[in-house]
C-alpha cells in the first residue's frame, strides 16, 4: 500500500470496540475498528469482519455477534484482543464477561454493548460487511470511548504504526 494512503486511511477516525460471538460452548472475541451506524430506523450498524479471521465463520454461521464499545477505562480490552494472546479460538479466559440471555458474551468493563442479529452479508474485498440489527443494548456507565486516534497504531487492512 502506497504510504500517503496508508496515512490517509489512517486519518479516519473509526471507534475501537470487541465484537463478540458464541457458537456451542465456544466463545471468542477480536479487536473490530471497522463498524459504523448505518440506519436509523430501525438502527442498524455493520461492521467489517476479515474473512481469514475465526470470527467471521462464526458470525456467518451463528448470525449473531455482540459489540462491546472500549472506554478509556477498559483500554485493557483493546490491548489483549489486539495482542497475540487473544489469537485462538477460545480466548475470554483472560477477561471478565458474562453471558446476555441469549447467550452472547458481553465484556464487563464494555462501556456500552449492542447485542446484534446479521439481516445481511456483502462481500467486501478481503472482508465481508455484516449489516445487523441491534436487538438489545446494555450501558454500563460514562466514560470516553476510545478511537484509533488514541492508539499507538492503526489497522487500515494491516496494522501499521502511527508516524
Amino acid at each position: 500500500m502506497h504510504p500517503d494512503l496508508v496515512q490517509a486511511l489512517a486519518a479516519l477516525t473509526t471507534g475501537i470496540y470487541v465484537l463478540t460471538v458464541q457458537e456451542g460452548e465456544r466463545r471468542h472475541g477480536m479487536s473490530s475498528s471497522w463498524v459504523t451506524q448505518v440506519s436509523g430506523d430501525p438502527p442498524l450498524l455493520a461492521a467489517a469482519i476479515d474473512r481469514r479471521h475465526f470470527s467471521h465463520d462464526l458470525v456467518e454461521r451463528t448470525r449473531r455477534f455482540a459489540l462491546n464499545v472500549v472506554g478509556t477505562r477498559a483500554r485493557h480490552l483493546e490491548d489483549y484482543f489486539y495482542s497475540a494472546a487473544s489469537r485462538r479460538p477460545d480466548n475470554l479466559d483472560a477477561v471478565a464477561w458474562e453471558d446476555s440471555p441469549d447467550g452472547l458474551p458481553l465484556l464487563r468493563d464494555a462501556m456500552a454493548t449492542l447485542q446484534c442479529r446479521v439481516t445481511a452479508g456483502h462481500p467486501a474485498g478481503d472482508h465481508t460487511l455484516f449489516v445487523a440489527s441491534i436487538e438489545r443494548v446494555g450501558w454500563r456507565g460514562d466514560d470516553r470511548p476510545i478511537t484509533s486516534q488514541d492508539l499507538e497504531y492503526v489497522y487500515v487492512g494491516e496494522v501499521v504504526r502511527r508516524r
